[in-house]
């Protein structure tokens, strides 16, 4: 199979007043067509530094960055970024605030707009497209700002850590709820998340991370048995809790 996307020995520092501080080194990895995939590891080993790499936001210093056979910054596809905040503006409507990315673009269409009320139809946000952000729960704003990033109709999308500014009860539903839209519109997804247990339910393989300089210490692919695998149900598979001792233990390996 191709390799949809493909990072080949991927070299990064960050070069400050006191000299120059390594944040990847030797990072390869890829992505098939239509998988989800996660990125985990401790904190500020450089998970971010990557999505941003990806997104075209930094260049590596060493190595390559291909999509489809093709180099990054030659590549037509295009690549959708959900960040940890909605990013939601105040004074637009939820409708003006979902196609506000085909206005930058100048890519707005009857196809696109069409589109765009079908994915609000579909993921509930139809009745409240003349509301404003302040009116929605986080939920529903976070659904409003996958909406406005799949209006874009990625081919690849990015997710850092979209889920970490909501309460647990919240941030478990909303996962859910985005996993499984993710899932049906056949998105291949890269997800930045320091939650063990989202990375497993969400994802069909998971990349840990080592400490800064970060290295990829393993790949884990996600085999739950278990009918009706949504993010919530994931959680209720047997080898559940195997994969995340699993993982635990990746991330501490001197405990």
């Amino acid at each position: 199979m191709t390799d949809f996307l493909k990072l080949q020995d991927i070299g990064m520092s960050y070069h400050t007043m006191d000299g120059e501080i390594p944040a990847l080194s030797h990072i390869s990895f890829s992505l098939n067509k239509g998988e989800f995939v996660s990125l985990v590891g401790p904190s500020g080993c450089g998970k971010s530094t990557i999505l941003n790499l990806i997104a075209g936001l930094l260049k590596p210093e060493k190595g390559t960055i291909t999509i489809q056979n093709t180099p990054l910054e030659q590549s037509q596809v295009t690549i959708g970024y959900m960040l940890q905040k909605d990013h939601l503006f105040e004074w637009r409507t939820i409708y003006e605030n979902v196609i506000l990315g085909l206005e930058i673009q100048k890519k707005i269409t009857k196809d696109r707009l069409d589109r765009v009320e079908q994915l609000l139809t579909d993921y509930g946000l139809a009745a409240f497209k003349q509301a404003h952000p302040s009116q929605l729960s986080g939920g529903m704003r976070q659904r409003a700002a996958l909406i406005r990033t799949l209006a874009l109709e990625p081919s690849l999308l990015l997710l850092d850590e979209p889920f970490s500014a909501l309460d647990y009860q919240t941030r478990l539903h909303v996962s859910d709820d985005i996993g499984k839209i993710i899932k049906k519109e056949k998105q291949t997804a890269l997800l930045v998340t320091h939650d063990i247990s989202e990375a497993i339910s969400m994802s069909d393989r998971i990349i840990v991370l080592s400490n800064s300089p970060a290295t990829v210490r393993c790949e884990i692919p996600v085999i739950l048995d278990i009918e009706d695998k949504t993010p919530m149900n994931a959680r209720n598979a047997p080898d559940f809790k195997n994969y995340f001792n699993r993982i635990w233990k990746e991330l501490n390996p001197h405990e």
